[in-house]
């Protein structure tokens, strides 16, 4: 399974031949390096955890790994090795790949922006400051607010995952351009696996 780590970069769009505009998602690759390989008979599972991003010299005593980001890839039999480093030359345009990443925080939201819920009644009649509230929310039986109620609350910066295809890969730049939208701001860490 191909595996690496990514910083989204910034929004664009690439023409084809026939003159058709592709929307893409520019994702800034730097190598990764295979820091260990987990096997079943040692571990119980298999995985490889890769570390992206190196820090500079005065940094690395404080955190105790030449990495900013370390994370884990559960795959199968791989024959990668400690050391190894992973490049964006993997993909080659064409693949199918799960980008994964953090969405954009957006705050404390109401039941309308949040869920998408369409206001209490109209607006006549008395509904003074009424528009976006949710109405009731309990029930008499059990006499409380039921578990998993869409209210109010914090919207966003949740997990995200997107299917999307690689159109392009510019391995002097080290740039993926991945068909469509990422979840997350520029900057955000990626997970891509094919």
């Amino acid at each position: 399974m191909k595996c690496i780590l990514g910083k989204k970069f910034e929004m664009s769009q690439i023409f084809k031949e026939d003159g058709t505009v592709v929307p893409v998602t520019l994702v800034k690759i730097e190598e990764c390096e295979v820091l260990q390989v987990k096997t079943k008979k040692i571990d119980g599972y298999e995985a490889i955890k890769l570390g992206f991003e190196k820090l500079k010299e005065s940094k690395v005593k404080k955190s105790g790994t030449p990495y900013r980001y370390l994370k884990e890839f559960k795959i199968g039999a791989s024959e990668l090795k400690a050391g190894d480093k992973v490049l964006a030359s993997v993909f080659v345009p064409g693949d199918i790949v799960k980008v994964s990443g953090i969405a954009k925080g957006k705050g404390f939201q109401g039941g309308v922006k949040r869920w998408g819920f369409h206001g209490k009644l109209s607006s006549t009649h008395g509904n003074k400051h009424e528009h976006r509230t949710l109405g009731s929310v309990g029930c008499s039986l059990p006499a409380r607010i039921i578990k998993g109620k869409r209210m109010p609350g914090r919207a966003g910066s949740l997990r995200t995952t997107v299917n999307l295809e690689v159109v392009k890969v510019d391995l002097d730049n080290n740039v993926l351009a991945l068909k469509g939208a990422i979840p997350g701001r520029k900057g955000t860490l990626l997970e891509i696996r094919g």
